[in-house]
């Protein structure tokens, strides 16, 4: 197997509120947050690291959480200075980081761009603030505006703005209107995904009134990426729409099957060596993973996933693609032959589901976006 790019992906757990309809890993605190506790522990775990990527180049940085913008300029700073004391960078690595839009979520743009962060992605969801507030936001629709505003005039020129569809009581109507009102914004990309009820959230246990049923869901998604398209943002993943070029790099290696590094609690990697491709996940619980990196333990042993396995892990991720995969990718990232894929999208074809581009591109049809689900499914490992 030819090794695939190289990200790092540090998890930064803590938000003011728990939003109803998060399964991320994250955790009310606010400023009771240990801070700098959480970031004595990241330092610590990026050096415990350097083993995996030993000898690789790191081409993208994300920031996740939680709310990461809870971190000030100055440790996020010291942060990434430790990041770049480990590894080694590409010269035109992309650094996310994710933000929410409220004043007291957010520190000074200007700040985290002199911190390293080049890249900012803003937890929109909405312009409606009757939605907000049904969804359990705590920023209005005028702090989305000012947060966009205040990264340009900071110096960050590419944004990403999340948007949510499929809420208590939206129209098609205006679910429109949110897409309209983040293209006047004139982001550099646009992250628009239905609202989903996932298990362990509060949604999930006592779900909103009002939520529209699967046709209004899917004339709304209709409607809007025909919105998106005609506005210059091309669809290139199911939730990822970006101008000019400016697709996220880092989700995009997750999605093509490349590696990444993983610091924080409960922060998932992914590596490949000559033993084959291997998984490993942090701690969850936040005192927890600082307790186990303080005293220098290790967390759970890596796990080398099978080759039965391979080929559902590539498919689950590449085939949200809206442009697919190339033959060539997908032996490099798997290890498998072209004749094996040729043999397993075959069958998938025959359904509709997939098409052949080309001698050695892959993509799934409209059909298959439309039941991705599904599509996805059947390349589950056979367990008979």
């Amino acid at each position: 197997m030819t090794l695939p790019p190289l990200s790092l992906y540090v998890h930064l757990p803590w938000c003011v509120q728990k939003c109803p309809y998060c399964d991320f890993n994250s955790h009310a605190a606010g400023d009771a947050a240990p801070r700098q506790r959480y970031l004595d522990a990241l330092l610590v775990d990026l050096e415990s690291e350097t083993t995996r990527g030993a000898g690789r180049t790191i081409e993208s940085i994300f920031l996740g959480g939680g709310t990461p913008s809870l971190f000030s300029p100055e440790e996020i700073g010291r942060l990434l200075r430790g990041v770049r004391a480990n590894f080694d960078i590409a010269g035109d690595a992309e650094t996310t980081m994710e933000a929410n839009p409220g004043t007291v979520e957010c520190g000074d743009p200007a700040g985290y761009r002199d911190a390293g962060v080049n890249r900012l992605s803003i937890g929109g969801q909405s312009f409606s603030n009757e939605l907000l507030k049904k969804i359990g936001r705590i920023h209005s629709s005028d702090d989305i505006v000012r947060a966009v505003n205040n990264a340009r005039a900071a110096g960050i020129d590419n944004i990403n703005i999340d948007l949510m569809y499929g809420l208590p009581g939206q129209t098609v109507t205006a679910a429109l209107g949110d897409i309209r009102s983040a293209i006047d914004l004139n982001p550099t990309h646009i992250s628009w995904y239905q609202l989903t009820l996932e298990p362990n959230t509060i949604f999930y246990a006592r779900p909103p009134a009002e939520l529209p049923n699967e046709d209004t869901a899917w004339e709304i998604q209709e409607h809007g990426r025909k919105l998106l398209a005609e506005y210059g943002y091309r669809q290139y993943e199911v939730s990822a729409y970006a101008r000019d070029g400016r697709v996220c790099k880092h989700n995009l290696n997750y999605w093509l099957f490349g590696d990444y590094l993983a610091v924080g609690a409960g922060a998932h990697g992914k590596i490949t060596s000559p033993r084959g491709i291997a998984r490993f996940v942090k701690p969850a619980n936040p005192l927890q993973y600082m307790k186990t990196v303080e005293a220098r333990e290790q967390g759970p042993a890596p796990v080398l996933v099978e080759n039965a396995e391979l080929t559902f892990e590539f498919m689950l991720n590449a085939l949200r693609l809206t442009d697919g995969f190339t033959e060539s990718g997908f032996c490099e990232r798997t290890g498998q032959t072209a004749a094996e894929l040729r043999t397993l999208m075959s069958r998938v074809r025959d359904k509709g589901l997939v098409a052949r581009d080309s001698e050695s591109v892959w993509r799934p049809t409209s059909l298959g976006r439309r039941f991705l689900n599904d599509l996805q499914a059947e390349f589950l490992p056979d367990r008979s």
